[in-house]
C-alpha cells in the first residue's frame, strides 16, 4: 500500500470512529452506535415534509368540496385545525411508535435513541419535535405571513430565515449531529440495524445483528426461551418491547437497537447456547434454576 493510499485510509477511518459512540454495560460489554449523517438527515426531513405536503393538499381538496357542496365557512376552520395537528404530530406521532422513526427516517434507515440508553420516552420526543417548531416552522409562517399579508417589514423576514439557519445549522458544528431539539431532549439520530424476522425462527438464515456474552446468555433457561419464541412469533409490537426491556434490564443492556432485532439475536444465541449444554448434561428448565 502507498504512503497516499495508507493515508487515505487512516483517514477514512477516523471519520468513521468519529461516527461512533459506545456504552459501556455493567458487565463490561460495548456497544456501539453509529450518529446518522447530516446528510441522511435532512433526507429524512425533505421525504417527510414531502408526504406532509402531499397529505395536506388531499385535505385541502377533500375541504374546498365540502366547503362548496356545503357553503358553510366551517370547512375553513376544520382545515387550519387539521394543517395544524398534521404538522405538529407528524413527528411526535412516528417517534413514539415501536420502530422510534418517521418515513423518512425509515426510508433513510435512521431512528432516534435516548443518549442514557434507555427507553425514548414520549417527554423526550415531545421536547425534540416542539423544538422544530423554532427551528423550522415559525421563522418559515413568519416569512410567509410577510410576503402573503405585507404585515412583516423585510428585515423582520430576514431575521426570521437567519434564526432559523442557526438554529437548523447547529448539528454541523456539533461531533454528535444533533439539533438543538436532539440536545434538550437528551436524544440521538443513530443509524438503524434491521434484520429480517424469519417465519421459522429456529431456521431463520440471519446472521446475529448483536453479539452476547457468556454471562448475558446465562441467566435465561428453557422455558423463558420457549415464552421468547411465542413472543418472536406473535410479531406483537408492545409484547416485544416489554420483553425486550425485561431482558435488557436484567443483563444490563441500554437500548441500543430496535426490540425485533435484539429479540432475535438474543433468542438464536441463547438456543444455541441450551442446545451445547444439554450436550454435556447440563439442562437449565428456567431463570431459577441453577446451572447443572
Amino acid at each position: 500500500m502507498t504512503r497516499t493510499a495508507a493515508d487515505s485510509y487512516a483517514r477514512l477511518r477516523a471519520v468513521r470512529a468519529s461516527k461512533i459512540r459506545q456504552f459501556v454495560t455493567p458487565e463490561g460489554v460495548d456497544l456501539e452506535l453509529k450518529i446518522a449523517s447530516a446528510g441522511l438527515r435532512l433526507g429524512a426531513l425533505t421525504i417527510d415534509l414531502m408526504l406532509i405536503l402531499a397529505v395536506l393538499i388531499a385535505f385541502t381538496l377533500a375541504m374546498i368540496w365540502i366547503g362548496v357542496s356545503s357553503g358553510s365557512d366551517l370547512s375553513l376552520m376544520i382545515w387550519m385545525l387539521g394543517a395544524f395537528v398534521l404538522r405538529t404530530f407528524w413527528f411526535i406521532g412516528f417517534e413514539l411508535g415501536a420502530r422510534a422513526a418517521t418515513p423518512g427516517k425509515r426510508l433513510m434507515k435512521i431512528r432516534v435513541v435516548a443518549r442514557d440508553g434507555g427507553r425514548l420516552t414520549a417527554d423526550a420526543v415531545v421536547a425534540r419535535n416542539l423544538i422544530r417548531e423554532l427551528e423550522l416552522f415559525l421563522p418559515l409562517m413568519m416569512v410567509g405571513t410577510g410576503a402573503v399579508e405585507d404585515m412583516v417589514s423585510g428585515w423582520t423576514a430576514t431575521a426570521g430565515v437567519l434564526w432559523s439557519l442557526t438554529l437548523s445549522l447547529f448539528l454541523l458544528f456539533n461531533r454528535d449531529r444533533m439539533r438543538m431539539g436532539d440536545l434538550i431532549a437528551g436524544t440521538w439520530v443513530v443509524m438503524a440495524e434491521r434484520a429480517k424476522l424469519d417465519a421459522d425462527i429456529a431456521g431463520a438464515a440471519v446472521a446475529d445483528a448483536i453479539a452476547f456474552s457468556a454471562a448475558e446468555l446465562s441467566v435465561y433457561g428453557i422455558f423463558e426461551l420457549q415464552e421468547l419464541e411465542r413472543v418472536l412469533r406473535s410479531r406483537e409490537p408492545r409484547a416485544m418491547r416489554e420483553v425486550a426491556d425485561a431482558i435488557r434490564g436484567k443483563i444490563g443492556r441500554p437500548v441500543a437497537e430496535e426490540d425485533d432485532v435484539f429479540l432475535l439475536s438474543y433468542y438464536r444465541q441463547l438456543k444455541a447456547r441450551l442446545e451445547r449444554d444439554l450436550l454435556f448434561g447440563k439442562r437449565r428448565e428456567d431463570k431459577y434454576a441453577s446451572d447443572g
